[in-house]
């Protein structure tokens, strides 16, 4: 059932491109152990993509590795960071990133980001509101919130006037998690 650095799904059911997964994977690898002078970022990571072919690989497993992939390179780009301008420097650098969410933040519930085409379905405009207060609470009052539970939200579907334009909610909260990772 395993041929590769992940379990397969079985053949009537689909998963994600073993040489793709491979590829990409190998590339990090060699990216994070200097073998390259390709830089692999995290919005590499995020923005990684994998054709679904029958017999492919689990895309839970291969999506949890992602992540932790993520944050180790995340966890090395602070560490080089603070070791060239110090800890103070990174907190800085992190508060920065952390202010470019706020415009959002502050907008009303409802507003926060541009609603779906006309006709088009798009995220329920209360679920990603209801994260936008956890990110507030987080961010204001020192409450808690992970990375992971942001990547783990599920936002219900809607259209018209009671969704959101997905592709500007998936970048925003693409930052929040590279902000959120750069603190854990």
């Amino acid at each position: 059932m395993s041929g590769g650095m992940f379990n397969n799904v079985p053949a009537y059911r689909t998963g994600y491109d073993r040489d793709e997964v491979d590829e990409f994977f190998e590339h990090a690898r060699q990216a994070y152990e200097g073998r390259t002078a390709e830089r692999v970022t995290s919005a590499d990571i995020q923005a990684s993509t994998f054709d679904l072919v029958r017999g492919g690989y689990n895309t839970h497993e291969v999506d949890a590795a992602l992540d932790r992939l993520e944050a180790a390179f995340i966890a090395r780009q602070r560490s080089e960071y603070v070791a060239a301008n110090g800890q103070q420097a990174w907190m800085n650098a992190l508060a920065e990133r952390a202010r470019t969410l706020y415009g959002r933040l502050g907008r009303p519930d409802g507003e926060k980001f541009a609603p779906a085409e006309r006709g088009q379905q798009g995220y329920n405009m209360d679920d990603v509101d209801d994260l936008c207060d956890r990110l507030v609470g987080y961010f204001d009052r020192q409450e808690p919130l992970t990375a992971a539970d942001v990547r783990s939200a599920t936002f219900g579907r809607a259209r018209g006037p009671e969704a959101y334009e997905e592709a500007s909610v998936d970048a925003f909260f693409s930052r929040a998690v590279e902000v959120l990772l750069g603190v854990e």
